[in-house]
C-alpha cells in the first residue's frame, strides 16, 4: 500500500509531505496506482523548482517506494503562495487517486505547531 503524509503547519500550510510503500496493483513497470502517485508528487516537485525558482528539499528511494519532501524555504510572500498553490493542487490529484485506488492509496493529514 502507499502511504501518503501530510503535515500542515498552524496556518494549515503543508510544510512537509512523506510518499511510502508500493501499490501492487499491477506488476512493476504496469502499475498504474505507483505511476499516478510517483508522477502527481514528483511533478509537483519539478514544477515547484521550475515554476518559484525554490527547491524544496526532497529524499528518494526509488527501491523503497520513499519520497520525503519539505517545503522550500526563503522564498517571499507571492513564491510561498505559488509553492502552497501547487501542493494544494497535488493533495487533490492524490486525492481522485486515493478515492478510485482506496485499497491501495491511503492518506493521512496531521497538523503541528
Amino acid at each position: 500500500m502507499i502511504k501518503i503524509s501530510l503535515v500542515r503547519n498552524r496556518r494549515g500550510h503543508i510544510a512537509r509531505f512523506t510518499v511510502s510503500g508500493h501499490a501492487y496493483y499491477d506488476d512493476p513497470g504496469k502499475d498504474i496506482v505507483c505511476a499516478g502517485v510517483s508522477a502527481v508528487t514528483q511533478g509537483t516537485v519539478n514544477a515547484i523548482e521550475k515554476l518559484t525558482g525554490l527547491v524544496p528539499d526532497a529524499e528518494v528511494s526509488e527501491k523503497d517506494g520513499l519520497l520525503k519532501v519539505a517545503t522550500p524555504s526563503g522564498g517571499d510572500e507571492a513564491r510561498n503562495a505559488q509553492v502552497q498553490l501547487l501542493l494544494e493542487g497535488m493533495v487533490v490529484s492524490l486525492e481522485s487517486i486515493a478515492e478510485a485506488y482506496g485499497k491501495y492509496v491511503t492518506i493521512k493529514q496531521t497538523f503541528v505547531e
